[in-house]
């Protein structure tokens, strides 16, 4: 899969993209990622790239013909004569931004359909909204809240989806097992020593009875859900008999 981020400052983007499952993917070509410096295409010869709003208001926003310039680079484009149109079967832009469509695993699998994804990330106040409309753009939101730019944005999108990636991660179906997959968050997980300061790992992860460790997992998970976000449990229903379990097993863990 490939990734092309437009941005200003790639260099705070290369860290994080050099390093750990990203960095080994990307050297074993299951992944590709260019990032694409935004001043590049700067319309003037003093690199500038934003102006004032128009209407008046605080901060400046990045003009609409760098970003284009660079977005026609990312595809192979003229600039000249360019559309949306244009761009190769299987690639899409995402616009990083706080008006979009919320992020989540969901939205993650949809976009793993593509082949190849150009993610503009906006900075100061955001982008000019005619380049945006020309470019076909999706809006993809982290939340609502607000952050400088869109990097960060940028490197959500590319792990979340890079791990989906056959060959990517060790274990192939370990992504199908991390919180929100099912639409439930993940259970409660332990590690060595069995007792770290008097706290006890549960008793039927180190049975080795395997349908026990099973059903525990499954009601670790639909309580940690409950309690963390029960909002997810409106979208999966539970039965009367699964909810008679998840009860006695928080009874249980206040023994």
């Amino acid at each position: 899969m490939k990734f092309k981020v437009l941005t200003l400052f790639p260099e705070a983007i290369k860290p994080y993209l050099n390093s750990s499952i990203l960095a080994r993917a990307q050297d074993k070509g299951l992944l590709e990622i260019e990032l694409i410096q935004i001043r590049d295409f700067a319309v003037t010869e003093y690199g500038k790239v934003d102006d004032q709003l128009y209407g008046g208001g605080t901060g400046m926003l990045l003009m609409a013909e760098p970003v284009w310039q660079a977005w026609c680079h990312a595809g192979g484009l003229d600039p000249e004569n360019a559309t949306k149109d244009d761009l190769a079967t299987g690639t899409e832009t995402v616009f990083l931004s706080p008006r979009g469509r919320v992020f989540n695993q969901a939205y993650a699998r949809e976009l793993m359909r593509f082949d190849e994804l150009i993610l503009i990330c906006g900075h100061y106040e955001g982008v000019d909204d005619r380049v945006i409309k020309r470019v076909g753009a999706q809006e993809l939101s982290l939340g609502d809240y607000v952050i400088t730019g869109g990097e960060l944005g940028a490197l959500i999108v590319i792990d979340a989806l890079s791990r989906m990636l056959p060959g990517v991660l060790s274990d192939e179906l370990a992504w199908q097992q991390e919180s929100h997959f099912s639409g439930l968050l993940e259970e409660e997980q332990y590690t060595r020593p069995a007792e770290w300061r008097g706290e006890k790992v549960p008793e039927v992860l180190l049975s080795g009875h395997e349908a026990n460790i099973k059903r525990w997992r499954r009601l670790s998970a639909l309580n940690t859900t409950l309690e963390n976000r029960p909002d997810l449990l409106e979208r999966y229903p539970l039965t009367a008999r699964e909810w008679e379990e998840l009860l006695q097993f928080r009874a249980n863990l206040s023994k």
